[in-house]
């Protein structure tokens, strides 16, 4: 079932940075403002860990499961993609289509494709790293509504990354399904995805006789 949407504007904590407080886990699954479904996703254009040109149309046929970080990240971002590993396993056993974990970087002035690849390779095997030019990042950035901010800190150039963190499934048709907050339980987000999932027929391949001459 789809939920209402948030723009989001759900920053991750910068205590590690030394910044500010870690956020509590109310303000972290804050949802602002309402916009519909048909907002969400759209063409992009990005590159893998093998420095391969990937688009929203690389995915299709599998479901996805969308995040979006940076391999800087101290905490955060390595906690989440190991519940997202635990969470498309519990949607495999489930008898449902493996979903391919998808971790895009918000951070391409340091994640290059090959930090990319070995960072989400401590993951899991079925992980794909993308990133890209800045242009590239923010228009998928703007497509899924995802908040994302260069924040400095110390000398010499230091920075870290301001980002919200929701998970995001999109169906074998590469079309938004539906999101989840951290805080959500894992088995439940596993069960709300093997409902979706079993909810969305695939797109059909044509046939002999719809097949144009």
């Amino acid at each position: 079932m789809k939920r209402s949407w948030s723009l989001l504007l759900v920053p991750l904590s910068l205590a590690a940075a030394g910044l500010v407080p870690t956020l509590s886990a109310s303000a972290a699954n804050a949802a602002p403002a309402a916009a519909p479904g048909d907002d969400i996703g759209g063409p992009f254009q990005l590159v893998d860990g093998n420095n391969r040109h990937v688009t929203d149309k690389t995915f299709h046929g599998k479901p996805v499961l969308l995040y979006f970080g940076f391999t800087s990240c101290p905490d955060v971002c390595p906690t989440d993609l190991a519940r997202i590993e635990r969470i498309a396993r519990r949607v495999q056993k489930a008898g449902a289509p493996a979903p391919v974990p998808v971790f895009v970087s918000i951070d391409p002035e340091r994640d290059t494709p090959a930090r990319m690849k070995a960072y989400v390779g401590a993951f899991g095997s079925d992980f794909v790293g993308l990133t890209g030019t800045p242009a590239q990042v923010a228009r998928i950035a703007d497509l899924y509504h995802v908040y994302y901010k260069k924040v400095p800190y110390g000398q010499h150039g230091q920075y870290t990354m301001d980002h919200s963190t929701f998970l995001f499934l999109l169906d074998r048709n590469g079309r938004y399904v539906d999101h989840f907050g951290r805080g959500t339980d894992e088995a439940a987000v596993a069960r709300s995805i093997v409902a979706e999932l079993g909810a969305t027929p695939a797109k059909a391949k044509p046939t002999a006789s719809t097949r144009k001459p």
